[in-house]
C-alpha cells in the first residue's frame, strides 16, 4: 500500500515544472555569495532593523531612527528576518529575493495551468524565469521581485474566488494589493484596473451582491494600503524618524510625490535636482534642465550633475553609462576611476586645506585588488552598468518600450505576447457563441491583457524611472506569449487538412521576435544574429508544411529555444557576473565589469570608523553626514547610528540649523564627516533642500568647525587631534575630490578625481573630512 501512495505522489511531479523552478533558483542564487553590501542603502537600513524594533517598524536608515529610507517597510520585513537568523551579510539580506524569484515562477504555472493546459503554464514560468530583468532584480535586496510576488498571489486569489464564486478570496486578493502597496506604493496600483475587469467579467454573482462585494472589496483594498500610512503620518514627528525623500515628513506624500507623480512627470529626485537621463523637463526649484546641465569633464566620463557637483552623465544603450543613485551594492562604485597618479597632501572637503592624514582619518577608499580600468562597468554588488545608465530610458513615445534602452531589459518576447493576446482572445471563440460572450480563455486572456497595457502605458509616457523597473512587464509577457504559442499549437494540431491561421500566427510569432531580438543582440553577437535569422526563417515556412504528431511537436520545441536562447542567455549574465547590483541591469558587457571593486573595504575607511567609535563616548550618533551614501557603508560595518542630515540624496530638510546645534550641545552629535562629495558638492551654495536648513547647517560647520587630522607617532600608533584651516605640509598619499575653490584651499598634484553629487555614493579612491563639532561648543 505504501508502495503505491509513494508511486502515485511519484506520478504527480511534473518534472518539466521541476527542471524550470531548479533553473530558475540557479539564475536567482548563484554567485549570491559575492553580493557584498548588495543594495547599500537598503542594507544599511536592514542592519538598523536588526538593532532596533522602532528602526524595524518604520524602516529606518539608522538604528537611533533619525531618518527613513524612501520606501515602505514591508519588503525590508523579509529581509530583515533573514538577516536577524543568518546574520547580516550581501547573500542573507538577498535571500528574501531570491525565493520570491523563485516563487514567482510557480505562481505562474499555476495561474496559466487551469484554464490553458500545463504546457502553457510551464511556458508562461518558463518565460518569466529567463526574462533578464527579473533575474537581475531577484538577485538584489531591491523591492521589485517582492512587489511581483503579492501581485501574482493576488491574481492568484482573484482566479479563486471566479472559480469557486466566493467573495472572501475577492476580498483577500484586494488585500494583498495593499500590502503590495506597502512594498513600492502606487507601482502595486498598475494591475488594477485588470483586477476590476476580471471581477465584472469574470465572477458570476447577482448584480447586486457582485456590486457589494466590490465596494467591500474596495474598502478593504483601503484600510491595507493606507492603515500604516496613517499610523506613521499620525505619530508625533518627535517620536518617530523624519520619512525620507519629501519634503514635509509625510509618508503620504512620499507615495503621491517622490514615488508618485514625479515617477509619471519627470521630475526631481526626491528633493534634490534631477539627474541626467530623466526627463528633460525644467525643474521647478532649479529652472533648468538636465540636458543643460549634463556639462562633460575632460576625461569625457563625468558631467556636471544639477546641483553643480560633477557626476555621471548617462550612459547609452551599448551599455556604456553609469548610475547616478543610490550607493551601489558593497562598493561605492559607479563610474570606474579615472587613471593616473593619487595626489599628494589633502583639501577639505569646504576648500580648506588641513593637515595631512597617513593614518586615514582623510580617507583614501581604494578598492581592493586596484582600481578597475578607465571606462570599465561598476562591479558586480555594484551599481550595474550594463543598461546604459540608471536614468537612460530612451524616448518617451508608443515605442519606448521597444527601444534599445528599455527592452533588452523585458521585451524580449513582447511581439509573440502581443499576438498572443490577440490569439488568446479569438482562437479560443466559440461559433455559437454570441459577441458579447465571453468564454473562461478570453477572460484570463483579458486579465493579462490588462495587467500589460497599463503597465506598458506607463512606461512608454513616464518621465522618471529606473529600467529595472520593466520587471513589471514579465508577467503579463510571459503568460502572453505562452498563450499564444500554445493555443496556436493546439489549433494547428486540431486541423486535418489545409492551413489556417495559427500556421500564420506562429511564423509571424518566430519572425517578429526573432527580428527583435536580433535588433537587441546585433552590436554584440551579429555572426550568431544572422544564424539565427536564417533557422527562423526555415522554421517560419516548415509551419506550412506535413503536421504530423511528430513533426509539429519537434517544430514547436524548436520554437521555444529559437525563440529563448537570446534572451535566455541575457538572463544568464547577471549570474555568470555575480551581480547583485542596486541598479540591476543585464547584457553581455556586464560580464566584462570584473570584481575589482567588490568588499566593504572599498566603501569603508576602518581607520576612520575605529577613531569615531573610541571617541564616541555617550554620543548618539558615530557623525553626522549630509547624505545616506556616505552614512550607510559605516552603518552596515558598525551597526552603530550614523545621522544622515538630507536623507538618500543629501536634500531633505529634516533638521534646522537650531536643532542641530541644540543636538551638538548635547553632545549627541560630536562629529561631522564630509565623505569625501566636497560638503554637498563642494558648493553649499548649490544645495536644493527646500528650507535651506542642511545648507545653513553646512555652512556653520565650515566656518566654525575643526577637522580632525592624523599622525602616526614614532611607535607607529595613531594619535588624533584637531586643526582649524590648517595647510598641510605632509606628502601623504590622498586621493581628492576636484580641486577646492573654497578658501584657503592649496591645489594638488596629481590626476583628481571628480567627485560624485551630493547624495551619491562616491568613487572608491576619493577623500573625505572629519570635523570636530565639541570644539565648536568649546570656543
Amino acid at each position: 500500500m505504501k508502495k503505491r501512495i509513494k508511486m502515485k505522489w511519484y506520478q504527480r511531479v511534473d518534472f518539466w515544472l521541476l527542471a524550470i523552478l531548479i533553473l530558475a533558483l540557479f539564475l536567482n542564487a548563484w554567485g549570491i555569495w559575492d553580493a557584498g553590501n548588495a543594495n547599500a542603502y537598503y542594507t544599511a537600513a536592514i542592519k538598523s532593523m536588526t538593532e532596533s524594533w522602532k528602526a524595524f517598524w518604520y524602516g529606518s536608515l539608522d538604528p537611533a531612527s533619525y531618518i527613513t529610507v524612501d520606501k515602505p517597510p514591508v519588503a525590508l520585513w523579509f529581509m530583515a528576518l533573514s538577516a536577524k537568523i543568518f546574520g547580516v551579510h550581501g547573500w542573507s539580506v538577498v535571500l528574501p529575493s531570491v525565493l520570491f524569484g523563485v516563487a514567482n515562477s510557480y505562481l505562474m504555472f499555476v495561474l496559466l495551468k487551469k484554464k490553458f493546459g500545463p504546457w502553457a503554464g510551464r511556458l508562461a514560468a518558463f518565460f518569466m524565469t529567463i526574462t533578464p530583468i527579473a533575474v537581475a532584480d531577484n538577485r538584489t535586496n531591491n523591492m521589485d521581485t517582492t512587489l511581483i510576488f503579492f501581485l501574482l498571489l493576488a491574481f492568484y486569489f482573484l482566479q479563486k474566488g471566479a472559480v469557486k464564486k466566493l467573495l472572501r478570496y475577492v476580498f483577500l486578493s484586494f488585500a494583498l494589493i495593499g500590502i503590495a502597496y506597502n512594498v513600492k506604493m502606487l507601482q502595486a496600483f498598475m494591475v488594477l484596473p485588470a483586477m476590476l475587469l476580471y471581477y465584472f467579467i469574470a465572477i458570476k454573482l447577482p448584480w447586486k451582491k457582485l456590486l457589494l462585494g466590490m465596494l467591500a472589496s474596495l474598502a478593504i483594498l483601503g484600510i491595507t494600503t493606507f492603515s500604516y500610512t496613517t499610523i506613521v503620518d499620525n505619530t508625533p514627528a518627535s517620536e518617530r524618524p523624519y520619512i525620507g525623500s519629501t519634503e514635509d515628513n509625510s509618508l503620504l506624500n512620499l507615495a503621491f510625490g517622490y514615488n508618485g507623480t514625479e515617477r509619471l512627470l519627470g521630475q526631481t529626485t526626491g528633493t534634490g535636482g534631477a539627474f541626467p537621463g530623466m526627463s528633460s523637463k525644467t525643474t521647478a526649484k532649479q529652472g533648468i534642465t538636465p540636458t543643460q546641465e549634463a556639462e562633460t569633464s575632460s576625461n569625457g566620463q563625468m558631467g556636471t550633475a544639477p546641483n553643480g557637483t560633477k557626476g555621471p552623465v548617462g550612459g547609452t544603450s551599448s551599455g556604456v553609462g553609469t548610475p547616478p543613485e543610490k550607493p551601489a551594492g558593497s562598493t561605492p562604485t559607479q563610474m570606474a576611476p579615472t587613471s593616473g597618479t593619487v595626489s599628494q597632501g589633502s583639501v577639505n572637503a569646504s576648500g580648506n586645506s588641513s593637515e595631512s592624514m597617513p593614518a586615514g582619518i582623510q580617507t583614501q577608499g581604494t578598492a581592493p585588488g586596484g582600481t578597475m580600468k578607465k571606462g570599465s562597468q561598476a562591479s558586480p554588488g555594484g551599481a550595474g552598468g550594463a543598461g546604459g545608465g540608471a536614468f537612460n530610458i530612451g524616448t518617451a513615445g508608443p515605442l519606448r518600450i521597444f527601444e534599445s534602452e528599455l527592452g533588452p531589459m523585458a521585451s524580449w518576447l513582447l511581439p509573440t505576447a502581443i499576438i498572443g493576446l490577440f490569439v488568446g482572445f479569438f482562437a479560443s471563440r466559440r461559433r455559437k457563441q454570441r459577441w458579447f460572450e465571453l468564454n473562461l480563455k478570453q477572460k484570463e486572456t483579458l486579465l493579462w491583457a490588462g495587467w500589460l497595457i497599463p503597465v506598458g502605458g506607463f512606461f512608454s509616457i513616464a518621465g522618471f524611472f529606473h529600467p529595472y523597473y520593466m520587471i513589471m512587464l514579465a508577467p503579463a509577457v510571459a503568460a502572453l506569449a505562452a498563450i499564444g504559442l500554445v493555443e496556436s499549437i493546439k489549433k494547428v494540431q486540431e486541423t486535418k487538412k489545409g492551413i489556417t491561421w495559427a500556421n500564420g500566427t506562429l511564423a509571424l510569432m518566430i519572425l517578429s521576435t526573432l527580428a527583435l531580438q536580433g535588433y537587441y543582440a546585433w552590436s554584440y553577437y551579429p555572426l550568431v544574429v544572422i544564424g539565427l535569422g536564417i533557422i527562423a526563417l526555415l522554421l517560419s515556412i516548415a509551419w506550412f508544411f506535413p503536421r504530423q504528431v511528430a513533426s509539429i511537436k519537434i517544430k514547436a520545441g524548436l520554437t521555444v529555444v529559437i525563440i529563448s536562447l537570446l534572451t535566455g542567455w541575457w538572463a544568464l549574465t547577471p549570474t555568470l557576473s555575480h551581480e547583485s547590483a542596486q541598479i540591476p541591469t543585464v547584457g553581455p558587457s556586464v560580464l566584462t565589469s570584473g570584481n575589482s571593486s567588490m568588499g566593504m573595504s572599498s566603501s569603508v575607511d576602518s581607520k576612520l570608523l575605529s577613531y569615531v567609535e573610541k571617541n564616541q563616548g555617550s554620543a548618539t550618533y558615530l557623525f553626522a553626514t549630509t547624505d545616506a551614501s556616505t552614512a550607510a557603508p559605516y552603518i552596515i560595518s558598525s551597526g552603530k547610528s550614523v545621522m544622515a542630515l538630507g536623507g538618500f540624496n543629501g536634500t531633505d530638510p529634516s533638521i534646522t540649523l537650531t536643532e542641530f546645534k541644540k543636538l551638538v550641545k548635547e553632545g549627541k552629535i560630536k562629529y561631522f564627516y564630509s565623505g569625501g562629495k566636497g560638503m554637498m558638492g563642494g558648493n553649499s551654495e548649490n544645495t536644493t533642500d527646500a528650507t535651506g536648513e542642511i545648507e545653513k547647517i553646512v555652512k556653520w560647520i565650515e566656518a566654525n568647525a575643526k577637522t580632525v587630522s592624523s599622525v602616526s607617532s614614532t611607535n607607529g600608533t595613531s594619535l588624533a587631534r584637531t586643526s582649524k584651516n590648517a595647510t598641510s605640509s605632509s606628502s601623504a598619499q590622498v586621493v581628492t575630490g576636484a580641486t577646492s575653490q573654497g578658501k584657503n584651499s592649496t591645489s594638488t598634484s596629481g590626476t583628481s578625481q571628480s567627485t560624485q553629487p551630493g547624495g551619491q555614493m562616491g568613487q572608491g579612491g576619493q577623500s573625505g573630512t572629519l570635523y570636530d563639532l565639541t570644539t565648536i561648543i568649546n570656543d
